[in-house]
């Protein structure tokens, strides 16, 4: 029996049933959002459903991950990844199932990839006839911090639980659903998360000669600080510096002693990453020294992400499988994204091929119509955004297929007599 074959039999579960338990997990999941290593709930109902399945389930690995594990006799390992995380904003979708945990939101669509991943464990494990090897679920925490992965890798996760031959994951994106992308070799960006904190002198509104004032020293270091990419990098390469927060003050006739901004820079090289990031520091730090400062800045960092690597073999294999279910040409390559991902922890950990592809999750016709409209920034919501709002169906089908059919690309086929 073909790859191919074995995944249409075991897709063949996938009815509706399963996906109107699946669908009213996710809703349960969307509503009790949770923050990167706080993820207590969600990892309770994960084991909790993992166990029903027939996995061996093993919490607080990398304090608050889940592992499960299915053993199905010899075989190739096949590590299935689904990050499981919130975020720190405030859902303004409207929808019935919007979180009940007021300023967190699952706004990057994890819950679907848990969702998926769910499917996929229930649709492996009720067809062990179709396949043989271990699947490892990994359930990943505090993927937006970028520690997750390591935090799990230095929990011994592979001498715990195996190595495996391959490590696969999706990840939900503003994309019609249905479809799928995937980029082989250098898949997402490296990231850097900088806190800056300005010092200045403070004063009433009235005398700003007797300030220092970090307000205006704040707003011209962002303003200088948009001419690293335009004209420090050149144009060829890629960056990206996000000023994403800036603070300062508390009334309007006071000038405060300190401004504090957040930074995100993305960047596709360590050399272009050491100039973005030498070129920010001396910014910051010069426009302090023009402002009068009498307090050099300090300059901390929040988190980082490593580049992505997606292996070409893994991709080639993965994405072949999922295009002989769902038909080729719903598969995309997008070229390298400006997001980033810990995912590729897993891998470069123990030099494990990784294959990590992006999941539609727009209402197809949505998308088309704004698509056609020229309105598609403006109407159809990113992720990170308080509207965004994945639709439930078909991309949990498609999700649940994706892995499954990935999946059963590596594990080990079962003869069947004719």
């Amino acid at each position: 029996m073909t790859t191919s074959q074995a995944a249409r039999q075991v897709l063949a579960c996938l009815d509706a049933t399963l996906t109107q338990d699946l669908e009213a997990f996710y809703q349960d999941l969307h509503s009790h959002p949770e923050l990167s290593f706080e993820e207590h709930r969600t990892a309770i109902e994960v084991s909790h459903r993992a166990r029903e399945l027939g996995y061996e389930v093993t919490g607080r690995v990398g304090r608050t991950g889940v592992v499960a594990k299915l053993v199905n006799g010899a075989g190739p390992t096949v590590l299935l990844r689904a990050d499981f995380d919130a975020l720190p904003v405030t859902e303004r979708t409207g929808l019935p199932y919007a979180s009940t945990n007021e300023g967190v939101m699952h706004a990057c669509g994890h819950d679907v990839h848990v969702t998926c991943l769910l499917g996929a464990m229930t649709l492996l494990g009720g067809a062990r006839d179709q396949w043989s090897g271990s699947v490892l679920a990994v359930f990943q925490p505090a993927e937006e911090l970028g520690r997750g992965a390591q935090a799990m890798v230095d929990d011994n996760l592979y001498a715990r639980f195996g190595t495996p031959d391959v490590v696969l994951g999706q990840h939900v994106m503003s994309m019609p659903a249905g479809t799928f992308a995937c980029h082989p070799g250098l898949a997402f960006a490296a990231a850097d998360a900088l806190r800056v904190r300005l010092f200045g002198r403070g004063a009433h509104a009235s005398m700003p000669e007797a300030a220092i004032d970090p307000v205006v020293m704040a707003a011209a270091t962002v303003t200088r600080l948009q001419t690293v990419v335009s004209r420090e990098i050149a144009s060829m390469d890629r960056a990206v510096v996000t000023v994403g927060a800036l603070q300062a003050g508390t009334k309007d006739n006071i000038i405060p002693d300190e401004a504090e901004l957040q930074l995100n820079i993305r960047t596709y090289t360590p050399q272009v990453r050491k100039v973005v990031l030498d070129a920010v520091e001396r910014i910051i730090r010069g426009e302090a020294v023009a402002s009068g400062a009498q307090r050099d800045p300090e300059i901390s960092t929040m988190h980082t992400f490593p580049l992505m690597i997606n292996d070409e073999d893994a991709c080639a294999r993965a994405v072949s499988a999922i295009g002989d279910i769902v038909g080729h040409d719903r598969l995309t390559d997008p070229g390298a994204s400006s997001g980033s991902e810990d995912v590729g922890v897993l891998g470069t950990s123990a030099n494990i091929p990784v294959c990590y592809w992006l999941l539609g999750g727009i209402d197809p016709d949505t998308y088309a119509k704004a698509e056609a409209a020229g309105t598609r920034n403006r109407d159809i919501p990113q992720n990170h955004s308080p509207y965004f709002a994945p639709a439930m169906q078909p991309t949990i089908t498609y999700g649940v297929t994706a892995l499954t059919a990935a999946a059963l690309a590596w594990l080990g086929r079962v003869a069947h007599e004719a």
